[in-house]
């Protein structure tokens, strides 16, 4: 069965997300339980994450979930976005780190072992809006190099000529336009910052990709949680945010227009396209962007997220973590959909596999 993601209520999505959060401790607090080494007598085996905020809600699930596989298991992850993530997986004071933003070859240097990317699960930045006076079933439409003008500043109405022109069904508001952004590093920003800078020549000059980008103008928020809080909040406001939270708080979301003038949705069905048009191009180590894809029916700001595993590992949570990992590309990957990821492609889930296979036990 496919879900309507348009016409979905919210609350029970809102209810199952709540109670996996409440049971996997992943609203925030410190490691104090046990180290990322040891384990106390008797009690489950602890693991510890840490990292980007675009797979939270997945994740929140499927660490619930899979207590009921495993009770002698316990994975506690905190949603500390991808460059805090990277930057706590390097140092050694968690078991697995988290990104969207594979890591560059410079952090890479930095790691004491061999450093795997693990792909979980597609997901997708969506830009969404805060306009009251637009009502009705038709989505606002906009193309990326008109996002990137929104985003330097150069266009500050919702009146702009530019963006009438894509919503000539809509009626406008002559309101000023308040840009939401992440001020942490953010997978979630360079997945978007990617997109812009591979549509706009402009915008990769001036403002550039990354994790962490100088945006010209604008609020910003930390996490998902903070741009969408300041989305909510700031009529007139526009910003960028992983499809799941702008289902779980009912946010317009925009259309976008691809390179060959389709405009498209985001979708589980439009997520899972962007993967299936670059599964050609995806190398031995998964570091990939699938941003802006060839396929005119693909949505173009389209990520993978990734666990961040080293090799060799400690045998017990190694063997724990293997453990879990072939049940998320297994029942964890009939989950995606229903929370607004899309599952991995058949074709890469073996590849996934056989490469956490390879992970050394020491």
């Amino acid at each position: 069965m496919r879900v309507n993601f348009w016409s979905m209520a919210s609350g029970s999505l809102l209810s199952l997300l709540l109670v996996a959060w409440t049971q996997v401790g992943c609203f925030g607090g410190s490691h104090s339980e046990a180290s990322p080494s040891k384990r106390t007598s008797g009690r489950p085996l602890l693991i510890n994450g840490a990292g980007a905020s675009f797979p939270f809600p997945l994740y929140a699930h499927w660490f619930s979930s899979y207590r009921e596989v495993d009770p002698s298991l316990r994975i506690n992850y905190q949603s500390i976005g991808s460059g805090g993530g990277i930057r706590q997986f390097l140092a050694g004071t968690t078991d697995f780190g988290a990104t969207d933003a594979p890591m560059t070859e410079e952090e890479l240097a930095q790691a004491r072992n061999q450093v795997l990317h693990v792909p979980t699960a597609l997901g997708a930045v969506v830009v969404t809006y805060n306009l009251p006076e637009l009502g009705g079933e038709e989505p606002l439409h906009l193309s990326g190099p008109l996002i990137a003008q929104i985003f330097m500043g150069r266009v500050t109405n919702w009146s702009d000529p530019q963006i009438q022109e894509l919503n000539p069904k809509l009626t406008l508001p002559d309101r000023s336009i308040i840009t939401a952004h992440r001020s942490d590093g953010s997978g979630t920003t360079a997945v978007f910052t990617d997109y812009l800078a591979q549509i706009s020549p402009e915008w990769a000059e001036t403002v550039g990709k990354g994790k962490a980008v100088r945006f010209p103008t604008g609020l910003g928020g930390k996490g998902n949680e903070g741009v969408t809080s300041l989305v909510r909040q700031n009529p007139g406001s526009i910003g960028y945010v992983e499809f799941n939270y702008a289902l779980i708080n009912q946010m317009r979301v925009a259309a976008l227009l691809t390179d060959s003038e389709t405009v498209v949705r985001p979708t589980v069905e439009s997520i899972t396209l962007a993967a299936e048009s670059a599964l050609s191009q995806i190398p031995e180590d998964f570091r990939v962007s699938i941003v802006n894809p060839q396929n005119p029916k693909a949505y173009p700001i389209a990520a993978f997220t990734y666990f961040l595993l080293h090799s060799p590992m400690d045998p017990v949570k190694g063997e724990k973590l293997m453990s879990f990992i072939q049940w998320a590309m297994g029942p964890g990957q009939e989950a995606a959909s229903g929370l607004g990821y899309a599952p991995l492609p058949a074709p890469l889930v073996e590849r996934v596999l056989s490469s956490v296979r390879s992970i050394e036990l020491l």
